[in-house]
């Protein structure tokens, strides 16, 4: 079960920068599955190069990126710390959700969820076959690279189904907490499915993990 603190996956992940002379780097998390685990709906070989690959670039970049932030900070240098806010953004983001996209598969997932969070779905979509459907649209529409995304929104207390550019991370972005991440940068799928996105975006369903979801809502929803 998740504690709360999955409210705050991006504070958790991306420390505040005023902190960063005492902070500890970032490291690639382990998965909770091995490599071929999510066979035959996404295959080792990529989810091998997914993770060990592309995710630890993102980590390697982001403890650069902040080294020199804080650097930029010691100096007073202004200039240098407004510069370096893409690079945080995007490599910071790219950690934030690979973290959460890792845990939000399993190789016993799949099915619907249950409980609160099935009812929320429910009431906020009208069914799961109509909530699976719009996110799977949104998920196709994203133009080059980035995510689709199941968030809730504690002003409205609602689930919000939003899609973020590149690795823009979905609460930083647009304040909503996440609670399903779906990855549809090309290197997510492109050894297996080629160029055929809704193929991917059909099989990875059956990998879902909606304990991991529901934990998220759960925690976040009180």
């Amino acid at each position: 079960m998740l504690s709360r603190a999955a409210c705050s996956t991006s504070r958790r992940l991306v420390p505040a920068l005023g902190a960063l002379g005492s902070r500890q780097k970032h490291s690639l998390p382990d998965l909770p599955y091995d490599y071929g685990a999510l066979e035959p709906h996404i295959n080792a070989q990529i989810m091998q190069l997914h993770h060990s690959k592309h995710h630890a670039a993102y980590v390697n970049n982001l403890n650069v990126a902040e080294e020199k932030y804080r650097e930029a900070l010691e100096k007073g240098d202004v200039t240098a710390q407004i510069a370096l806010q893409p690079a945080l953004k995007f490599n910071g983001g790219g950690h934030i959700n690979h973290s959460i996209f890792w845990t939000n598969l399993s190789p016993n997932g799949g099915g619907e969820p249950k409980g609160e969070l099935l009812e929320a779905i429910k009431r906020d979509f009208g069914s799961f076959a109509k909530f699976k459907e719009k996110l799977t649209a949104v998920s196709v529409g994203v133009q080059g690279s980035g995510w689709g995304w199941l968030g809730f929104s504690k002003e409205q207390g609602r689930l919000q189904i939003a899609a973020c550019s590149n690795q823009d991370p979905l609460q930083g972005t647009t304040g909503l907490i996440p609670l399903l991440g779906i990855d549809v940068w090309e290197h997510a799928y492109y050894l297996q499915y080629k160029n055929v996105r809704p193929d991917y975006l059909k099989a990875i369903w059956n990998v879902i993990n909606w304990e991991n979801v529901t934990a998220r809502y759960t925690a976040c929803s009180k």
